[in-house]
């Protein structure tokens, strides 16, 4: 597999923004500056951008509770999504929908969503429609280790079977469901080999390795798009901080939590990168400064932006067709 600079230069982008935007976030939140819950996505970077890198504005996916790290790998605004987080007018959704339900249709971002196994519904949707109307798109449904055991889940994978849907099902494994590890919730211990009962190919990879990632969703991306129907994904990546910003943790040990900092998908992309000579390391630098620029004037912009009204209230609740 060959990459063009471009492209890598890209996705090292895309990761190192989800990098910086989630551990920004982290000190807002704990500074008061953002209400509600935040989930973070930190460790778990390769898994989306190396589906995402596959995709266009015109593909559709649909995310968990933990989603920021799927916007910014779908080329969602950052600036807009910082004002999401903070609750203002000019956010993504208005500020109406803050960190678990932030949207962007324009990117074919169709929401993070915090019921657990609520987004695989909503791909067979659009998956369905891309179908219907033989326009080429695919639909990408992101669910972790704890979605992937909701009834849900299995319906969707069926039915998309079923009508041979081009739709690509990522199980992003993150090592625990909350608070319950996949170990003791999967009862078979394996969600690839239980979806492939399904009658879809199914695959597993590790979820740090962006190009173990990004050339499995290629294959299945490819595979939708020319009619032969949907594909599962499992990425294995452990998330490095809590189920939540203030969970106690108390469910996995000290040295797990330090172990799982080895697996850097960051890191282990910029040694690959710049030991095969495909990429100069001030090029990541330069990156890596540009990134957190541009994360820095977002959380600036937001901290000042405009509150929504009262007017703003009874806007956005219903819609006609």
């Amino acid at each position: 597999m060959h990459l063009s600079q471009e492209i890598l230069l890209d996705a090292y982008r895309r990761m190192r923004t989800i990098r910086e935007f989630e551990e920004r976030v982290k000190v807002e939140f704990e500074k008061g500056n953002i209400p509600g819950f935040i989930h973070l996505y930190v460790g778990q970077e390769a898994s989306a951008v190396g589906v995402c890198m596959n995709l266009d504005d015109r593909d559709a996916i649909a995310s968990t509770h933990r989603g920021h790290g799927h916007c910014i790998a779908k080329r969602c605004d950052v600036s807009a999504m910082m004002k999401e987080l903070y609750g203002r007018r000019d956010g993504l959704c208005g500020g109406k929908g803050g960190s678990m339900h932030i949207a962007d249709f324009e990117r074919g971002m169709l929401g993070a969503n915090a019921i657990v196994g609520g987004n695989p519904p909503m791909v067979i949707g659009a998956a369905l429609s891309a179908k219907t109307l033989g326009n080429g798109q695919v639909a990408v449904s992101f669910t972790g280790d704890g979605g992937s055991n909701q009834g849900t889940t299995f319906e969707s994978m069926n039915m998309a079977v079923v009508l041979k849907l081009p739709a690509i099902f990522v199980l992003e494994n993150n090592g625990y469901g909350e608070n319950t590890s996949h170990d003791y919730a999967v009862g078979s211990k394996d969600m690839t080999a239980r979806a492939a009962g399904f009658g879809l190919p199914a695959t597993r990879v590790d979820g740090t390795d962006f190009f173990a990632v990004y050339e499995a969703a290629r294959e299945a991306i490819e595979r939708a798009r020319n009619g032969e129907g949907p594909s599962v994904i499992e990425t294995v990546a452990i998330r490095w901080h809590g189920h939540f910003l203030g969970d106690p943790q108390v469910y996995r040990s000290k040295a797990e939590q330090v172990d799982i900092r080895e697996h850097d998908p960051l890191e282990k992309f910029k040694a690959k990168t710049l030991g095969d000579d495909l990429l100069e390391e001030n090029q990541l630098d330069h990156i890596d400064q540009d990134v957190k620029n541009l994360v820095g004037q977002a959380i600036s912009d937001a901290s000042t932006a405009e509150l929504p009204s009262v007017d703003d209230l009874l806007t956005d609740v219903y819609t006609t067709y």
